[in-house]
């Protein structure tokens, strides 16, 4: 038969033995939802990182298309300028060939009856005045010394129908940027070349002097 005192220390024994047991289980519960919980927490995380990397990635998707959007239109003001500045260049072109040719007295003149020499002094009398100023007489004088005939010389030289007053205008200015001279001594000077005295002042004249 047990006794009092036995089965008191019975009871107190049964109720740590409880109270042991509870504690267990409840640091087992802690333990099991701690994983739980920071897995969760984990899980949330990674799922901001992707949707910030996918945020990321949509905005740098929206700038390259931007970018190529802007790349495209440079790309068509550059070949409209370009079109633009190649219209232009051939503008000049198909007005000139519009515009009916301008009539040269010395191009254009009839040599059908002027025979081959004569022909020839024509061309050298044209390169002459291409090249400077002559008066009419200093003209035929420098084809004759050419070797062509004073007939021929003097054919070519009228034949081009020469403003001997735009001549000596033109004598007078190279002679003046050659070296210096006083009025009267340059139309003499021109008048030496061949001008008239009429040519010569007005040549003079032009220069100012």
């Amino acid at each position: 038969m047990m006794r009092k005192s036995d089965k008191q220390a019975l009871a107190v024994s049964s109720s740590l033995a409880a109270l042991l047991f509870l504690g267990g289980c409840g640091a087992e519960e802690a333990a099991t939802s701690t994983p739980a919980a920071s897995a969760s927490q984990d899980t949330s995380e990674s799922d901001q990182r992707v949707a910030d990397a996918e945020a990321r990635a949509t905005e740098a998707e929206e700038r390259a298309e931007e970018a190529e959007e802007r790349v495209a239109e440079l790309e068509a003001e550059a070949e409209a300028k370009a079109a633009d500045e190649a219209a232009d260049e051939e503008e000049p072109e198909i007005e000139a060939a519009d515009e009916p040719a301008a009539l040269d007295p010395e191009l254009n003149r009839d040599q059908s009856s002027m025979t081959m020499s004569q022909q020839n002094a024509l061309g050298s009398a044209r390169d002459y005045l291409e090249y400077t100023a002559f008066s009419r007489s200093g003209l035929i004088e420098q084809l004759e010394f050419e070797g062509y005939s004073t007939a021929d010389a003097t054919s070519a030289v009228d034949s081009l129908n020469t403003d001997y007053n735009a001549q000596a205008a033109k004598a007078a200015k190279d002679y003046l940027d050659y070296s210096s001279f006083s009025r009267s001594g340059l139309i003499e000077q021109l008048m030496f070349e061949g001008y008239t005295a009429e040519q010569a002042t007005y040549g003079v004249d032009q220069t100012g002097l």
